[in-house]
């Protein structure tokens, strides 16, 4: 580990993530062998988000409803 990962990781997680988009991130970012490492530590974090990325499932909504179209 360098001491950039290691201040990199106080700045993370002194953030408002949640331990499951935590682990999304670090899937997105693994190889092959890391990613395996992750879904057997995880597996119903990576099935998922295999899921969604692979079949197209739609996530859960939260109940508030976010208008996210572009003002202008």
């Amino acid at each position: 580990m360098s001491l950039y990962d290691y201040q990199k990781s106080k700045e993370i997680a002194a953030g408002a993530l949640s331990f499951r988009s935590l682990i999304m991130a670090a899937a997105w970012k693994a190889d092959t062998l890391n990613y395996g490492k992750l879904k057997a530590a995880f597996p119903e974090i990576i099935e998922e988000l295999e899921k969604i990325c692979f079949t197209g499932d739609k996530l859960k909504r939260p109940q508030a409803n976010f208008n996210l179209k572009e003002e202008g």
